[in-house]
Protein backbone atom coordinates (compact mmCIF):
# COMPACT_ATOMS: atom_id res chain seq x y z
CA UNK A 1 0.00 0.00 0.00
CA UNK A 2 1.19 3.40 -1.13
CA UNK A 3 1.27 6.59 1.24
CA UNK A 4 1.19 10.16 0.26
CA UNK A 5 2.61 11.92 3.39
CA UNK A 6 2.38 15.49 3.53
CA UNK A 7 4.03 18.16 6.20
CA UNK A 8 3.46 22.22 5.94
CA UNK A 9 3.00 23.21 9.91
CA UNK A 10 6.41 24.24 10.15
CA UNK A 11 8.48 26.54 7.49
CA UNK A 12 9.03 23.26 5.74
CA UNK A 13 6.99 22.10 3.12
CA UNK A 14 7.53 18.35 2.86
CA UNK A 15 6.04 15.37 0.90
CA UNK A 16 6.80 11.67 0.31
CA UNK A 17 5.77 8.85 -1.36
CA UNK A 18 6.14 5.92 1.15
CA UNK A 19 5.60 2.14 0.40
CA UNK A 20 6.07 -0.74 1.80
CA UNK A 21 8.65 1.27 4.80
CA UNK A 22 10.01 2.81 1.81
CA UNK A 23 10.35 5.84 0.25
CA UNK A 24 9.67 5.90 -3.25
CA UNK A 25 9.93 9.93 -4.19
CA UNK A 26 10.19 12.77 -1.56
CA UNK A 27 10.64 16.13 -1.64
CA UNK A 28 11.53 18.94 0.97
CA UNK A 29 11.69 22.35 0.73
CA UNK A 30 12.35 25.25 3.56
CA UNK A 31 10.57 28.21 2.21
CA UNK A 32 9.30 29.96 5.12
CA UNK A 33 6.13 31.16 3.72
CA UNK A 34 4.43 30.74 0.20
CA UNK A 35 3.12 26.63 1.77
CA UNK A 36 0.06 27.12 -0.42
CA UNK A 37 1.99 28.12 -3.72
CA UNK A 38 3.96 25.47 -3.49
CA UNK A 39 2.49 22.20 -1.45
CA UNK A 40 0.07 20.93 -4.37
CA UNK A 41 3.48 21.53 -7.33
CA UNK A 42 5.86 19.71 -4.59
CA UNK A 43 3.08 16.52 -4.91
CA UNK A 44 2.81 16.62 -8.44
CA UNK A 45 6.60 16.57 -8.92
CA UNK A 46 6.51 13.28 -6.97
CA UNK A 47 6.04 9.59 -9.03
CA UNK A 48 3.16 9.16 -10.54
CA UNK A 49 2.06 12.73 -9.63
CA UNK A 50 2.14 11.57 -5.82
CA UNK A 51 -1.00 9.25 -6.38
CA UNK A 52 -1.50 6.68 -3.54
CA UNK A 53 -3.62 4.55 -1.89
CA UNK A 54 -3.90 6.17 1.30
CA UNK A 55 -2.78 10.59 2.21
CA UNK A 56 -1.54 11.08 6.13
CA UNK A 57 -0.91 14.87 7.01
CA UNK A 58 1.05 16.34 9.25
CA UNK A 59 -2.18 18.07 11.58
CA UNK A 60 0.09 20.46 13.78
CA UNK A 61 0.68 21.97 15.77
CA UNK A 62 2.86 24.55 14.42
CA UNK A 63 1.95 26.97 12.04
CA UNK A 64 -1.75 28.14 11.98
CA UNK A 65 -1.68 28.67 7.80
CA UNK A 66 1.13 25.33 7.40
CA UNK A 67 -1.31 23.10 9.28
CA UNK A 68 -4.26 24.41 7.74
CA UNK A 69 -3.11 24.24 4.21
CA UNK A 70 -1.34 20.99 5.05
CA UNK A 71 -4.60 19.12 6.23
CA UNK A 72 -6.91 20.85 3.62
CA UNK A 73 -4.74 19.59 0.83
CA UNK A 74 -4.67 15.90 2.19
CA UNK A 75 -8.38 16.15 2.78
CA UNK A 76 -9.22 17.45 -1.46
CA UNK A 77 -6.81 14.60 -2.56
CA UNK A 78 -7.72 11.85 -0.61
CA UNK A 79 -11.44 13.02 -1.59
CA UNK A 80 -10.26 13.10 -5.96
CA UNK A 81 -8.84 9.84 -5.53
CA UNK A 82 -11.56 8.40 -2.97
CA UNK A 83 -9.23 6.88 -0.50
CA UNK A 84 -8.96 7.14 2.71
CA UNK A 85 -7.03 10.01 4.54
CA UNK A 86 -5.11 10.01 8.18
CA UNK A 87 -3.19 12.49 9.92
CA UNK A 88 0.02 12.51 12.38
CA UNK A 89 1.03 14.93 15.04
CA UNK A 90 4.15 17.13 13.30
CA UNK A 91 6.03 17.27 16.86
CA UNK A 92 5.94 12.93 16.28
CA UNK A 93 7.32 13.32 12.73
CA UNK A 94 9.83 15.43 13.89
CA UNK A 95 10.95 12.97 16.82
CA UNK A 96 10.75 10.52 13.33
CA UNK A 97 12.88 12.51 11.93
CA UNK A 98 15.83 12.55 14.46
CA UNK A 99 14.60 8.66 15.24
CA UNK A 100 18.60 7.42 15.32
CA UNK A 101 19.65 10.18 18.13
CA UNK A 102 16.53 9.84 20.26
CA UNK A 103 17.20 6.32 20.41
CA UNK A 104 21.07 6.38 21.35
CA UNK A 105 19.97 9.32 24.10
CA UNK A 106 16.96 7.09 25.22
CA UNK A 107 14.89 10.01 25.15
CA UNK A 108 14.71 13.69 24.05
CA UNK A 109 12.31 16.54 23.80
CA UNK A 110 10.84 18.22 20.93
CA UNK A 111 11.04 21.98 20.85
CA UNK A 112 8.91 23.48 17.99
CA UNK A 113 8.25 27.29 17.42
CA UNK A 114 4.57 27.67 18.65
CA UNK A 115 4.64 32.16 17.56
CA UNK A 116 3.67 34.62 20.29
CA UNK A 117 6.84 33.79 21.86
CA UNK A 118 5.80 30.60 22.65
CA UNK A 119 7.36 26.72 22.48
CA UNK A 120 5.84 23.34 21.71
CA UNK A 121 7.32 21.30 23.74
CA UNK A 122 6.80 17.12 23.88
CA UNK A 123 8.78 14.62 25.77
CA UNK A 124 9.21 11.22 23.25
CA UNK A 125 10.66 8.23 24.76
CA UNK A 126 13.72 6.67 22.56
CA UNK A 127 10.95 4.16 20.92
CA UNK A 128 9.55 7.33 19.86
CA UNK A 129 6.50 7.07 21.90
CA UNK A 130 5.38 10.18 23.32
CA UNK A 131 5.69 10.32 27.17
CA UNK A 132 3.55 13.24 27.77
CA UNK A 133 1.22 15.62 25.66
CA UNK A 134 2.37 18.57 23.80
CA UNK A 135 2.16 22.20 25.91
CA UNK A 136 2.99 25.53 24.92
CA UNK A 137 5.02 27.13 26.84
CA UNK A 138 6.70 30.40 27.15
CA UNK A 139 10.76 29.82 26.76
CA UNK A 140 11.51 30.65 30.56
CA UNK A 141 8.76 27.74 31.62
CA UNK A 142 9.98 25.17 28.93
CA UNK A 143 13.66 25.18 30.25
CA UNK A 144 12.58 23.48 33.69
CA UNK A 145 12.23 20.37 31.03
CA UNK A 146 14.84 18.25 31.60
CA UNK A 147 15.85 16.16 29.24
CA UNK A 148 19.25 16.36 27.66
CA UNK A 149 18.58 16.19 24.15
CA UNK A 150 16.65 18.62 22.73
CA UNK A 151 15.43 18.25 18.55
CA UNK A 152 13.37 20.71 17.18
CA UNK A 153 13.57 24.31 15.11
CA UNK A 154 14.19 25.59 19.01
CA UNK A 155 16.05 23.29 20.22
CA UNK A 156 19.30 25.38 20.05
CA UNK A 157 17.82 28.47 21.63
CA UNK A 158 16.26 26.33 24.12
CA UNK A 159 20.15 25.02 24.87
CA UNK A 160 21.56 28.42 25.03
CA UNK A 161 19.23 29.16 27.14
CA UNK A 162 19.15 26.49 29.66
CA UNK A 163 23.01 26.24 29.51
CA UNK A 164 23.23 22.43 29.16
CA UNK A 165 22.13 19.58 27.21
CA UNK A 166 22.81 18.99 23.39
CA UNK A 167 20.16 20.41 20.70
CA UNK A 168 19.61 19.17 17.27
CA UNK A 169 18.12 21.53 14.68
CA UNK A 170 14.99 19.23 13.09
CA UNK A 171 12.39 19.84 10.86
CA UNK A 172 9.48 17.48 10.29
CA UNK A 173 10.56 15.16 7.34
CA UNK A 174 8.16 13.31 5.67
CA UNK A 175 10.43 10.74 4.84
CA UNK A 176 10.63 9.81 8.32
CA UNK A 177 7.22 8.68 8.34
CA UNK A 178 8.45 4.79 7.92
CA UNK A 179 9.70 5.45 11.83
CA UNK A 180 6.75 6.71 13.02
CA UNK A 181 5.16 4.30 15.88
CA UNK A 182 1.85 2.49 14.41
CA UNK A 183 -0.70 4.08 17.05
CA UNK A 184 0.65 8.02 15.84
CA UNK A 185 -1.90 7.87 12.76
CA UNK A 186 -5.26 9.74 13.49
CA UNK A 187 -8.72 9.12 11.86
CA UNK A 188 -10.23 11.59 10.02
CA UNK A 189 -7.39 14.33 10.77
CA UNK A 190 -8.03 17.75 12.00
CA UNK A 191 -5.62 20.63 12.68
CA UNK A 192 -4.01 21.24 16.02
CA UNK A 193 -3.45 24.43 16.56
CA UNK A 194 -1.83 24.04 20.21
CA UNK A 195 -2.91 27.58 21.10
CA UNK A 196 -5.70 29.98 20.76
CA UNK A 197 -6.12 31.73 17.72
CA UNK A 198 -4.86 35.21 17.20
CA UNK A 199 -8.27 36.46 15.84
CA UNK A 200 -11.40 36.99 18.72
CA UNK A 201 -15.55 36.47 17.55
CA UNK A 202 -16.51 40.08 17.71
CA UNK A 203 -18.48 40.64 21.27
CA UNK A 204 -22.39 40.95 20.26
CA UNK A 205 -23.65 44.64 19.79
Amino acid sequence: MRHLVIDSASEACSVALIEAGAVIDSRHEVIGRGHAERLVPLIAELADGGRADVVVAGCGPGSFAGVRIGVAAARALALGWQVPVRGFSTLALVAASAADAIAAADGALVVMEGGHGQWFVQPFAADLSPRAAFRSLLPEDAVLLADTLVVGNRAEPFVARRGSGRALAVLPNARAFPKLPPDALIDQPRPIYGRAPDAKPMAPA
